[in-house]
């Protein structure tokens, strides 16, 4: 298998329960195939979301606030608790986490991209796992316009700056489907989208779970950014994370979005 520089990304809905705990076999399951893939000599990034859903949960919370400042301080407690997990399972796998959390305003300019990317790649460089998420609890315009979409967007920010060569999302639906398949029986699943176009933005859907803030639109929105980049871009289920070991092998896995070819091709 070649190895490759990959950002995995995954949401609230995927790492928790629907009364908001941990589902805590998922993420172990999660953090033994990423470490196994990083012991194989691939680069790997995880961006997770899941403080404010996991602070919920550990807080016995079962209803999102409206008021700002109580999500901030719910989100604080939660990436607390969800950095140490991932700390743990890592570890347990003799593999070192690092935490960084960004906001919209940390890649507004060449000069802070380049900035972020130098701690990437110093991470990389030392054989680290970056755990990436937004920093909603000091953030406020992040947590309430939510414009990093459940992290999609940001992923694919990250996956851009450090030039992955994969993008892969996991989610709570194992692709793209021409209609809503919860809505309609005979909807078609896309397996490739060579070029994100109105009609495929047309197929998405809107907002994620009430856990979560994404959904396959903000999805789409991150498939573009990427694959603008020239990175393919992958949405699968998150039911079993051992379908990353698929993906790699080059098999059919959810919807795979092309990277669109540098057109300087030197003519």
């Amino acid at each position: 298998m070649e190895k490759k520089r990959i950002v995995v990304k995954v949401g609230t809905s995927t790492i928790t329960y629907e009364n908001g705990k941990v589902n805590l076999h998922w993420l172990e399951k999660l953090c033994k195939v990423l470490a196994d893939l990083h012991n194989q000599g691939n680069e790997i990034i995880l961006v997770s979301s899941g403080a404010l859903g996991v602070g919920m949960g550990k807080l016995g919370i079962k209803k999102r606030p409206v008021e700002t400042d109580k999500r901030q301080a719910i989100a604080a407690v939660g990436q607390c608790e969800l950095m140490f997990m991932y700390e743990k399972l890592f570890g347990e796998y003799n593999n070192v986490a690092a935490q960084i959390l960004l906001t919209k305003y940390a890649v507004e300019t060449d000069f802070k991209k380049n900035t972020i990317r130098n701690a990437f790649m110093a991470l990389l460089n030392m054989d680290i796992i970056p755990v990436v998420n937004e920093n909603d609890s000091v953030a406020t315009d992040e947590i309430e316009s939510e414009s990093f979409g459940d992290n999609d967007q940001l992923s694919a920010t990250v996956a851009e700056l450090v030039g992955a060569e994969k993008l892969i999302i996991l989610t709570d639906i194992d692709g793209l489907y021409d209609k809503n398949p919860a809505i309609y029986p005979d909807a078609k699943k896309v397996a490739v989208v060579e070029l994100i176009t109105e009609e495929i933005k047309a197929m998405a859907g809107g907002r994620g779970s009430s856990r979560g803030t994404g959904g396959m639109a903000t999805k789409i929105i991150a498939a573009e950014i990427a694959t603008n980049a020239g990175i393919d871009v992958q949405i699968i289920s998150g039911e079993n994370p051992d379908a990353i070991y698929d993906i790699l092998e080059g098999k059919p896995v959810g919807t795979v979005f092309l990277g669109k070819e540098d057109d300087n091709d030197g003519n």
